[in-house]
């Protein structure tokens, strides 16, 4: 049960729905059904390969010194 993210035409509101098989949707403010499905947030941002996983990852070691606990944790800060 997938939910997808719209916008209606008619009125410019935007929403969330659940949508089972071939389920029309409308508008919960105007019920209008012209509707332009929105390229959700995980959607935008599910890709795939290791730039994905390197904005999921921790920060880097230490500038500096190479300390894997990150910058400041060493004395030559």
């Amino acid at each position: 049960m997938p939910i997808f993210e719209y916008r209606c035409k008619k009125c410019e509101d935007e929403f969330e729905a659940l949508v089972l098989g071939r389920e029309n949707v409308e508008c919960p403010s105007c019920h209008g059904r012209k509707l332009e499905k929105l390229l959700s947030t995980f959607a935008a941002f599910s890709g795939s390969g290791s730039s994905r996983m390197e904005a999921l990852s921790a920060p880097g070691a230490c500038g500096t010194c190479g300390d894997p606990r990150g910058p400041g944790a060493c004395s030559t800060n």
